[in-house]
């Protein structure tokens, strides 16, 4: 079944469209007088001012590795993070701890851990599903470089932007 809705009829002055072209220049004049007297700012000047500080709490930008308070790593390289990423973004390439070590019963440490920034799609899986609270997302979000390779952070440059996280780490928990 249709339904016909009736045309409205348009004088002669509205069939011009001139009142309409009048109505949006009239918002522009007001838009661009408010600009002129600073009463209202539109544009970032963005290299010198930045969303810092208006940026939300659950805001999602890059992520990166963190460390326990004396330095040590916090990644047991058990690959959750790689298998839940969507675009496949995350590499871990896992180490075995040496013989006699006194944390050996960790297994595994990460040799190699890449984040392809180009892929990642800042949904925040990788944090959530870390036993081990060793990845979260910072609020990042100017990530530039010139080249692909620019683009994928490895696991030096992933600690070097996380920093430091205090708190219990079962890793390094004498009593596991």
């Amino acid at each position: 079944m249709t339904y016909t809705t009736a045309r409205p009829k348009l004088s002669a002055l509205e069939k011009t469209y001139f009142p309409a072209l009048l109505g949006g220049l009239g918002i522009t004049f007001r838009h661009f007088l408010r600009i002129l007297t600073g009463q209202r700012k539109v544009t970032m000047q963005y290299p010198e001012e930045k969303w810092d500080s208006s940026l939300p709490p659950h805001y999602r930008g890059a992520p990166a590795l963190v460390t326990d308070e004396f330095g040590r790593e916090r990644c047991v390289a058990c690959q959750l993070c790689e298998f839940i990423c969507p675009p496949r973004a995350i590499t871990i390439k896992p180490g075995e701890i040496p013989e006699g070590d006194r944390w050996r019963k960790v297994e595994k440490f990460p040799k190699e851990f890449e984040i392809d920034m180009i892929r990642c799609i800042y949904c925040g899986m990788c944090e959530e599903v870390c036993p081990e609270q060793a990845i979260f997302l910072t609020k990042d979000y100017a990530i530039t470089g010139l080249t692909r390779k620019d683009m994928v952070n490895d696991k030096k440059k992933l600690y070097e932007m996380g920093g430091v996280m205090t708190g219990l780490v079962n890793k390094w928990n004498e009593k596991k």
